[in-house]
């Protein structure tokens, strides 16, 4: 064997869980299509990625919390719902008031978790790193895995020698490839819509306060960042959901236009919005393994469940697998076991599917209903709205997804204590 563990992808999820082994004791090789450079000093892609409390404790137990800036790890304190024009209706308003928390999660770029996890990867003597390299064959034997690749020598591809361990890991997005060579079919839903991501510098305080506006044509999420460390500017994230002749035409538009849109949508909450960078594009397709795990194989990250980013759930299942499978892996490893053997890496199927279904089916439900513009789905986005913000039990779930926490430990400390009562 050439190492312990084979995974492809270099993506937060991929060296959280190279990490995560390394930290157990095992070795795992890591192979990237990217180029060192750009894992070193990822660029900025738009998309800010909303953790809970347990995904904020696994990157502190990995070491790449640590290695982020002050000015990357912001604070989502309530969030707000939004049904048609926003301030139209009663909003469904979702807080740790009367929790035991102070924040309902951080928010940080995506490129900063990229930055965060090579850096932590590279103390490691157990993680080896091979970037530019270009899988094209996974064969599994009855002992190993074993991964053909290619890499660029002299601005050609060639063949390198092809890699063997108990498993292989298929961490490299929700297109996969690995996933199609290892015949691992998986439901990918199109929704025909696609979303832009940009920053936004404004002139009023968000409070730490996240908005999602559903609007009847497009959907619009305000997400509070830290101020600009240079400037002071106070900033947000704004992310606009629309289907895909809308999508171009606001990529289109000037960015003085597109910040009036903008800004007209939240009624000016923020005050002057004003666009801050480039606006990034990106389809919202869905997908999902038809299974997370096989005789030597398992999936991880966005190559097992793609989600929609309305709920912000992705990269929190993310490590919530790394968690999982590390678990499983370095159980057997010290166990004396095969950990690439089917019935170890069942488990952690198992367990994530449990997990990440309800997630999944609720999120594409969430997306459907609210962006039907129909009359009778129209009253059933108001019914669930108020039906959350006056019943105890059903934000307790919601406050639970959004941070993390059991719901039954927000139910308790929601209702009144009992006086002590003295013994007779």
């Amino acid at each position: 064997m050439d190492t312990d563990v084979l995974i492809v992808g270099a993506g937060p999820a991929g060296l959280s869980l190279a990490l995560a082994l390394s930290h157990a004791g095992l070795h795992a090789t890591v192979l990237e299509q990217q180029s060192l450079p750009a894992l070193a000093q990822p660029a900025p892609d738009g998309r800010e990625i909303a953790l809970t409390q347990p995904s904020v404790q696994t990157l502190q137990r990995l070491g790449t919390w640590q290695r982020l800036l002050a000015h990357e790890q912001g604070f989502i304190r309530q969030a707000i719902v939004h049904d048609g024009p926003v301030g139209a209706r009663p909003t469904l308003t979702i807080d740790t008031v009367g929790q035991d928390m102070h924040e309902l999660g951080r928010i940080v770029p995506n490129c900063a978790l990229r930055r965060t996890a090579f850096e932590a990867a590279q103390t490691h003597d157990n993680i080896r790193l091979i970037t530019g390299a270009t899988v094209t064959q996974v064969v599994r034997h009855a002992q190993c895995a074993q991964v053909h690749y290619q890499v660029h020598e002299g601005g050609v591809r060639v063949d390198a020698p092809p890699l063997s361990a108990p498993l292989v890991v298929a961490a490299d997005s929700r297109f996969s490839a690995v996933r199609r060579m290892l015949g691992v079919a998986a439901q990918m839903t199109d929704f025909g819509r696609g979303i832009i991501v940009c920053r936004m510098r404004h002139t009023l305080e968000h409070h730490d306060v996240a908005h999602e506006c559903f609007g009847y044509e497009r959907t619009l999420a305000i997400l509070p960042l830290q101020p600009d460390p240079a400037t002071g500017d106070l900033l947000c994230s704004a992310v606009v959901t629309s289907d895909s002749p809308d999508i171009a035409r606001l990529m289109q538009l000037d960015e003085a236009d597109f910040s009036a849109q903008v800004q007209a949508h939240f009624q000016h909450r923020l005050g002057e919005m004003e666009l801050l960078g480039p606006r990034h594009h990106y389809p919202l397709v869905a997908t999902y393994a038809r299974q997370f795990s096989g005789p030597r194989f398992a999936l991880l990250g966005d190559a097992a469940v793609g989600m929609l980013p309305v709920t912000a759930h992705g990269f929190n299942l993310g490590l919530s697998g790394v968690e999982r499978l590390s678990s499983a892996v370095a159980s057997a490893y010290h166990a004396g076991q095969d950990w690439g053997h089917e019935s170890v890496l069942a488990a952690y199927s198992r367990s994530q599917h449990r997990h990440a279904w309800p997630l999944f089916q609720g999120t594409n439900a969430v997306v459907k209903l609210f962006t039907d513009a129909r009359p009778a789905p129209k009253l059933l986005r108001q019914i669930v709205l108020q039906g959350a913000q006056h019943l105890p039990p059903l934000k307790a779930v919601i406050v639970a997804q959004l941070s993390g926490r059991s719901p039954w430990g927000i139910l308790r400390e929601q209702l009144p204590r009992l006086p002590f009562r003295g013994r007779y």
